[in-house]
């Protein structure tokens, strides 16, 4: 099994940050409720084999198992899957296995599943050909005519967080906002979590066209959000039914429409493995 190399500074981000609560805070319920309802459209029904490849703490994964799904979870950072594997102890239907291990080389073995997700991996691997060494690696252990799911984060994401938040205020944060906008190279060199960790932000046609030379097809690239991330009131819109609903709605209406797919903070890109 080939061994990569892994930034130190998001080993760092995953130990300090606590991804396991991330998506049930603030904006990034509407991510979690967003994509939940775009794998709840696209995904065979159960019980088909998922792999969650980038799955953190298990959120998706939990999700799914108690669904009925056969789920794998992979992980790079021992500490969310220790923690995912304390979450699936207390699930009805467990995640069938939890491994440590990096994207670019999973130990399941080739035509293992019907669906991989890759929930994380891809912006934290920041240069071209490591994207599409995961990408290749998600089509080794898919079966014929499975199902690639990939999130990415969008590349207008800081610039559009900065306006909503007024971050540009901090020259820092200006410098970072702007190097993304130039070529999606998100480096963060304070102290604030807050700004993220070292990444890549595409833009939808990119993400798009990674997937296809990869040997997908059917690739079709979504916006997760829509642009209900941005308001500023968004815990009292979130916590009154008829706003939400409408935030939801908004996203659902825009999700595939090309001008506007990057103004969602997460892309969702999707495709088929129809080779063998």
């Amino acid at each position: 099994m080939a061994k990569y190399e892994i930034s130190p500074d998001v080993l760092r981000y995953y130990e300090r940050f606590a991804e396991e609560s991330r998506l049930a805070d603030g904006p990034f319920r509407l991510e979690f409720e967003r994509t939940r309802e775009i794998l709840d459209r696209l995904l065979p029904k159960p019980p088909a084999t998922i792999l969650d490849v980038g799955g953190a703490a298990g959120a998706y994964s939990a999700w799914l198992a108690e669904r009925g799904y056969e789920v794998h979870l992979v992980d790079v950072t021992s500490r969310l899957v220790e923690q995912a594997r304390k979450v699936s102890a207390t699930l009805k239907n467990p995640i069938a296995s939890l491994s440590v291990a990096d994207a670019r080389s999973l130990p399941q073995s080739a035509r293992f599943a019907d669906v991989v997700l890759l929930m994380g991996p891809l912006y934290h691997l920041t240069t071209e050909p490591d994207r599409e060494a995961a990408l290749l690696e998600a089509g080794r252990v898919l079966r014929e005519h499975g199902l690639l799911i990939v999130a990415a984060i969008s590349r207008y994401a800081s610039a559009l967080d900065g306006l909503a938040r007024n971050l540009s205020t901090d020259p820092t944060f200006a410098r970072m906002r702007n190097q993304d906008l130039v070529d999606g190279q998100h480096r963060n060199e304070t102290s604030r979590i807050d700004y993220f960790t070292t990444a890549y932000f595409h833009r939808p046609e990119d993400l798009a066209r990674e997937m296809r030379a990869a040997g997908f097809d059917e690739v079709t690239v979504l916006g997760v959000e829509g642009p209900g991330w941005l308001v500023g009131d968004f815990e009292s819109r979130w916590n009154d039914v008829t706003t939400r609903n409408d935030m939801l709605a908004v996203a659902r209406a825009l999700e595939a429409e090309p001008s506007i797919v990057g103004a969602s903070a997460h892309l969702l890109g999707i495709g088929r493995k129809t080779g063998s």
